[in-house]
């Protein structure tokens, strides 16, 4: 069996921080955001923190940071098994990767 992956390792600090104020979470709840952590079955996020991590996305990245317009091209099937690792790649830019990585609040 392999290890546990960290999410630090994985998972981009600023997502992990969007996270953690969308869904107004402890710095202990980071432990849990993994690629492979579903938004809905996981980390139990709910409407009103997901509208409130797709805000925050698009003050952070711009327009190609849409979370609602993804969700919204999703069938009931495929929102639940969203993960965080989904949003990464679709969601956030390449560019901002190496710009954004260390910044810390």
């Amino acid at each position: 069996m392999e290890p546990p992956e960290t999410p630090a390792d994985l998972v981009r600090p600023v997502l992990v921080e969007l996270l953690l104020e969308a869904a107004e979470a402890p710095q202990e709840w980071a432990e849990l955001v993994t690629p492979q952590a579903r938004l809905d079955g996981d980390l139990l996020l709910d409407e009103y923190e997901l509208d409130r991590l797709g805000g925050l996305l698009l003050a952070r990245f711009g327009p190609a940071a849409d979370l609602a317009g993804l969700r919204a091209g999703l069938d009931l099937d495929a929102l639940e098994a969203l993960t965080v690792g989904d949003l990464q790649r679709a969601l956030l830019p390449q560019a901002a990767a190496g710009a954004t990585a260390g910044v810390a609040r």
